[in-house]
C-alpha cells in the first residue's frame, strides 16, 4: 500500500478494520486513489492513502470514528467537480466517497422543501420534482451533488433571483470529527434559536464535519419564463446594461455575461451560430404579463446601450439547449487550446464596482495577451464573474503567469469591498487572500472554532484557513 508524497502509509490495524468492515467498499487501488484525489482545478492530483465507499450516514459516522480514533485525515468526495482542490488529500488519509447517498428522502409540496442525502445531484433532484409544479434553482455549471454544493456555498445562474446553497439550506446531518451525528436547524423558514450551525456548516468545505443529508428549499415553477440572447459593440456596454438592469430593480431570474472568446468557444462545443460578440443572457421569471414587462424593459436598456440581434427562447426546448450551451462553457474553453488545463478563477464585487472590475481585468489581461489565453464568463447579476485561464500545467512558466494574474484579479476584488471568491470556494488555492479580506482577527477566530471542533485536525485538513 504505497502511501502519496512518500508519506507513512496508513497504520495496518486502521486498514485492516476498515477491510474487514467494509470489504470491496474499501480500496486502496493506485487508479481509485488517484480519481479520488483531482478535482476540476488545475492543482496536481493528491491522492488519499485509500478509499472508502459508504451506503449511509451511519456508516460514515463508523469511518470517522476510526479514523478519529488513529487520528488520520478524512476527505468527503462527492462528483469531484470542485474548482479549487477542495478534495485534495494534502496530508494523506481516508477518503469518503459519498456517491451511494443519493436518495431523495422526501419531497413535501405543501412547505415547498425537500430532505435529500448528500449525494443527490442537482438535475437528479429537479428529475425527482418532475410532476409536482415545483424545483430547485441553484445550478452551478456541473451536475454536483447537493452536500458539496452546501459544503462549497454554491450558486450559479439564478443566484441573482433565488440566492445560494447559504440561503437555500433549512438544516442538514452532519458527522462531526468524532463520529458524532449532528442535525442542525429543521424546517421552519425562520428560527431565533441559538447559533446558527447550519449556517456555520454550509461553505465549511468538509474542514468541520461532513454533510450527509440536507433539507433545502423549492419553489414553484414559475407560470412564464422567456429567455434572450443580447450581443454588443463592448463588454462595457454590457456591463452597462447588467448595472442599469439591477439598480432598476428588474426582477430578472438569470443575467449570464459571456465575452467574444467565450462565444467563440460555445459555438465551436456546442454547435451553436451565436453572434461571436460581448453577449448577455437573460432569462425571466413570472406572470405572462410580468415575464413581458421584465423583457421590455431590459430590451429596452440594452437598446440604449447598442444592444442588438434581442433572439428570444420561449419554448422549453430552446431554453434548455441555450442554457446548456452556457453551463458547458468550462469544457468549450478548453476545447480553445486542445490538451490544455484551466485555471478558472472567480470574484464578486459590489454591483457598483462591477465595470471597473472587469475593465481593469480585460486591461491585465491585453498587457499579458502573447501568454495567457482567458474567456470571461460571469453571473454578473449578483456582481460575480470567472475568467478561465488556458494553460499548459506542465509548463512552470505558464502557470506562473497565470497565477500572478489570478492573484492579481483577487486583490483587485478585496480592493473594490468584494471577495476572493464569489462561488468557487477557497480549498488551497485562494488561500492566501483570506487574512487580506478578513484581517487577522476574524481569522484567528475561525482558527479557534476550527480547534474546538476538530481539535486533531483530521476534517480536510490544509484547506480554507492559511498555513501559519
Amino acid at each position: 500500500m504505497n502511501a502519496p508524497n512518500d508519506r507513512p502509509p496508513l497504520p495496518q490495524d486502521l486498514a485492516d478494520t476498515l477491510a474487514t468492515r467494509f470489504g470491496s467498499r474499501f480500496s486502496v487501488a493506485a487508479a481509485v486513489r488517484l480519481h479520488h484525489g483531482k478535482d476540476e482545478s488545475s492543482h496536481p492530483p493528491m491522492p488519499p492513502d485509500a478509499v472508502v465507499f459508504a451506503e449511509s450516514t451511519a456508516e460514515v459516522a463508523e469511518i470517522v470514528a476510526v479514523c478519529h480514533r488513529f487520528r488520520i485525515p478524512v476527505i468527503a468526495f462527492g462528483t469531484g467537480t470542485s474548482l479549487e482542490g477542495h478534495l485534495l488529500a494534502v496530508q494523506g488519509g481516508v477518503c469518503i466517497d459519498l456517491s451511494a447517498l443519493n436518495q431523495v428522502v422526501a419531497v413535501r409540496q405543501e412547505d415547498l422543501d425537500a430532505t435529500v442525502q448528500c449525494g443527490v445531484t442537482r438535475k437528479a433532484l429537479n428529475a425527482a420534482l418532475n410532476g409536482t409544479g415545483l424545483f430547485f434553482p441553484i445550478d452551478p455549471g456541473a451536475d454536483a451533488s447537493l452536500g458539496g454544493m452546501a459544503a462549497t456555498r454554491a450558486s450559479g445562474t439564478n443566484a441573482v433571483r433565488y440566492g445560494t446553497m447559504r440561503e437555500n439550506v433549512l438544516g442538514m446531518t452532519v458527522v462531526l470529527p468524532d463520529g458524532r451525528i449532528l442535525k442542525t436547524g429543521g424546517r421552519a423558514r425562520k428560527s431565533a434559536a441559538g447559533y446558527d450551525l447550519t449556517r456555520l456548516m454550509v461553505g465549511s468545505e468538509g474542514t468541520l464535519g461532513i454533510i450527509t443529508e440536507l433539507t433545502v428549499k423549492l419553489y414553484p415553477v414559475p407560470e412564464a419564463i422567456s429567455s434572450a440572447v443580447c450581443t454588443f459593440p463592448t463588454l462595457a456596454a454590457a456591463v452597462r446594461t447588467v448595472i442599469q438592469t439591477i439598480q432598476l430593480g428588474v426582477p430578472v431570474a438569470r443575467i449570464e455575461l459571456l465575452d467574444k472568446l467565450a462565444i467563440t468557444a460555445i459555438n465551436r462545443h456546442s454547435k451553436t451560430t451565436l453572434r461571436e460578440a460581448p453577449t448577455l443572457f437573460f432569462e425571466f421569471h413570472g406572470s405572462p404579463t410580468g415575464v413581458k414587462e421584465q423583457a421590455e424593459t431590459v430590451q429596452e436598456i440594452a437598446s440604449d446601450q447598442g444592444g442588438q440581434d434581442f433572439e428570444w427562447a420561449t419554448r422549453p426546448e430552446d431554453r434548455s439547449r441555450l442554457w446548456q450551451a452556457r453551463h458547458d462553457a468550462y469544457y468549450a474553453g478548453l476545447g480553445l487550446k486542445p490538451g490544455c488545463r484551466a485555471l478558472t478563477t472567480d470574484v464578486c464585487v459590489p454591483i457598483s464596482m462591477l465595470a471597473d472590475c472587469i475593465a481593469e481585468t480585460f486591461a491585465d489581461l491585453d498587457e499579458n495577451a502573447a501568454s495567457l489565453a482567458g474567456p470571461l464568463v460571469g453571473h454578473v447579476g449578483d456582481g460575480n464573474f470567472h475568467i478561465m485561464l488556458l494553460i499548459d500545467a506542465d509548463n512552470a512558466d505558464d502557470l506562473a503567469r497565470a497565477k500572478g494574474f489570478a492573484s492579481r484579479l483577487a486583490q483587485r476584488a478585496i480592493r473594490m469591498d468584494g471577495t476572493c471568491t464569489g462561488e468557487h470556494g477557497i480549498g488551497i488555492g485562494k488561500q492566501p487572500y483570506m487574512a487580506l479580506e478578513h484581517g487577522d482577527v476574524a481569522i484567528d477566530l475561525m482558527r479557534a472554532i476550527k480547534r474546538a471542533i476538530d481539535p486533531d485536525n483530521i476534517m480536510n485538513p490544509g484547506k480554507i484557513l492559511p498555513p501559519q
